[in-house]
């Protein structure tokens, strides 16, 4: 089979690889093979290895972060699949961090070195180089990735994917010159991560504007939970500030208010160490009372040589902002960090759509519930990497559980209760013909460019290299409008009003004539943003990550999960309705299940 694998951080790498030894694998990467998420990953992997831990206790701090809305049966994978897939890390030649601890050795049974991190009651997150731990195992897999006969594309961009009869049978992108092409597939697995420049302020790389679940979304696949938007707490609080790592306050540190006091230890009986959710919602409020200061993260308490030597990027990169935070506290804010919605898929990877796999953060297993545990997300490349690359080829159940439940309500909406304006020249149709070529946007006051002269109009690269991901330059009309919506009105806090206010201007915006790689971003972005405003507005309680003002309480009726799908004929009716019934005679081929991710 001709499998073609969208995505190059640590759920895509650990698909190809296994993949590779059963299959023909072409793997599609937007930037170079390392642009992504995973290469910025600091804390590292959450796994039960330790002799003092458990299984057990890993679901256990799991559904606790989730607020109860995870999927046992994928948190149960997560958990017990975890070691194997660290050692074959290890087997790799990850360079985990090691310790001479007395106290450690004895206590886990091991020299590998361990953090904690929010909502854990157990020291379990292994790490690498400090605070590098992804890119030490990106550079890992891409090496073991590169000893494969896998075909590579780097600086490669997914437009939309191929769907004939009802199946997903190849995919459309932008290749390295800027040229649209065509890739045929009997298998296509979206890999592509999140999309956190819905928001200003994130903490993903450049390259995370959603491409992957949009295309899934325009094809007509399920996609789930995209109202459960995780906000990191602690942002360095500069322009272009980077993450702070949880691992920080794992260590010790703790925050602090322009006062000088700490103002978790009243908010969270865990204080710093409380879920992301409600840390990050702790220190809004904080700022909010103190008329928009940032707080402060306050590590001075672990002494300059343990900061240096166990945070040695993060001691770079506070004094490459201007502060010596061995003496100093340094500014935070939360920031866009992590989508626990995606492409509705079980356990194996399958979508609603034959032919469609999913995994990683494109992805949405119930595995993260409401709200992520930290850590756990490397720990969901490689576990379910695993699992959907054994599934590639395995004939498709009868009925699918997608996020868990075969029985997920999924809204079904037309293209106009969520603002879209049918493009007929899109890069690809449902049919899979090709479109007659672009159109002229007119001068709409609400497009993403102004009207008039524009001397880059036809430039393939739009002020960067053709095909790649874009260089941080002036942000689109288009773009900046998005995020000030969703950043403004469909943030870390929610009400009615906002959220109708934000879909209305979302409804007004008109997509780009998709010519370059920004464009078809920018379109992804608008698309994701009025899907995920609608479903933030649905959902009328507060769980986990998704905080209502105007309904500030967890409503105990309400389904833990909801599914979303975009109408093939726009002039249907909104409906809810099962998930969609699959039969196995859409698939017949098998696969036979290899032990670890092949070397």
């Amino acid at each position: 089979m001709h499998v073609v694998i969208v995505g190059s951080g640590i759920a895509g790498l650990t698909t190809a690889i296994r993949a590779s030894a059963r299959h023909d694998v072409t793997l599609v990467t937007k930037g170079a093979l390392a642009d992504g998420a995973t290469a910025a990953a600091q804390g590292g992997v959450a796994v039960a290895l330790g002799a003092d831990d458990t299984v057990a206790l890993h679901e256990h701090d799991t559904h606790t972060a989730a607020v109860g809305s995870a999927d046992a049966r994928a948190v149960a994978l997560l958990c017990a699949d975890g070691p194997a897939r660290v050692r074959d890390l290890l087997a790799l030649g990850v360079p985990f961090d090691r310790t001479t601890d007395p106290d450690s050795l004895d206590r886990h049974g091991d020299d590998l070195a361990r953090g904690r991190e929010a909502a854990h009651g157990r020291w379990r997150v292994v790490h690498a180089d400090g605070d590098a731990t992804g890119a030490a195992i990106e550079r890992s897999l891409v090496a073991a990735l590169l000893r494969r006969h896998v075909t590579v594309l780097e600086r490669t961009c997914l437009t939309d994917l191929i769907v004939r009869d009802g199946a997903v049978v190849g995919v459309d992108v932008l290749d390295l010159l800027g040229e649209p092409r065509r890739i045929d597939a009997d298998t296509v697995v979206l890999a592509s991560g999140g999309a956190g420049h819905l928001y200003r302020e994130t903490t993903n790389p450049l390259v995370a504007t959603g491409d992957g679940v949009a295309a899934a979304w325009r094809a007509g696949a399920v996609l789930a939970d995209l109202e459960f938007v995780q906000f990191h707490p602690t942002r360095l609080a500069v322009p272009d500030g980077g993450l702070l790592s949880e691992a920080v306050r794992g260590e010790g540190a703790v925050l602090r208010d322009a006062a000088g006091r700490r103002f978790m230890t009243a908010v969270h009986p865990d204080a710093e160490l409380a879920p992301r959710d409600v840390v990050a919602r702790g220190i809004a409020a904080a700022v909010r009372d103190q008329g928009g200061t940032p707080v402060l993260l306050d590590a001075t308490g672990l002494g300059a040589d343990r900061l240096v030597t166990r945070f040695p990027g993060l001691t770079r990169a506070t004094r490459a902002a201007g502060f010596d935070w061995t003496r100093e506290g340094v500014p935070v804010a939360p920031a866009a960090h992590y989508a626990m919605g995606g492409i509705a898929t079980d356990s194996e990877g399958r979508t609603s759509l034959p032919g469609l796999l999913a995994v990683g953060e494109a992805a949405c297993t119930g595995v993260h519930g409401a709200n992520r545990l930290a850590s756990n997300s490397l720990l969901e490349g490689l576990v379910f990497g695993v699992r959907t690359a054994d599934a590639v080829g395995a004939p498709r159940p009868a009925r699918l559980r997608l996020r868990g439940d075969a029985g997920l309500p999924v809204h079904t909406v037309p293209d106009d209760r969520v603002g879209v304006v049918a493009d007929p020249h899109r890069a690809s149709r449902p049919d899979g013909t090709a479109p007659d070529g672009p159109q002229p946007s007119g001068s709409d006051p609400t497009a993403s460019e102004p009207s008039g002269p524009d001397p880059t109009r036809h430039r393939t690269d739009h002020g960067r290299l053709p095909g790649g991901p874009p260089r941080p330059d002036r942000a689109t009309h288009l773009r900046q409008a998005v995020q000030t919506e969703m950043t403004e009105r469909v943030g870390l806090l929610r009400d009615a009003d906002g959220l109708a206010a934000a879909r209305r201007a979302l409804a007004a915006l008109r997509p780009p004539v998709a010519r370059s790689v920004r464009d078809h971003e920018d379109r992804a972005l608008l698309d994701l943003a009025r899907i995920t405003a609608l479903a933030a507005e649905a959902r009328t309680e507060s769980r986990g990550a998704h905080a209502r003002t105007d309904h500030p309480d967890t409503d105990p009726a309400a389904p833990v999960s909801v599914g979303w799908s975009r109408a093939v004929d726009a002039g249907h009716p909104p409906v809810v309705h099962a998930a969609p019934t699959v039969h196995a005679a859409v698939s017949d081929r098998s696969a036979h299940a290899q032990q670890g991710v092949p070397a």
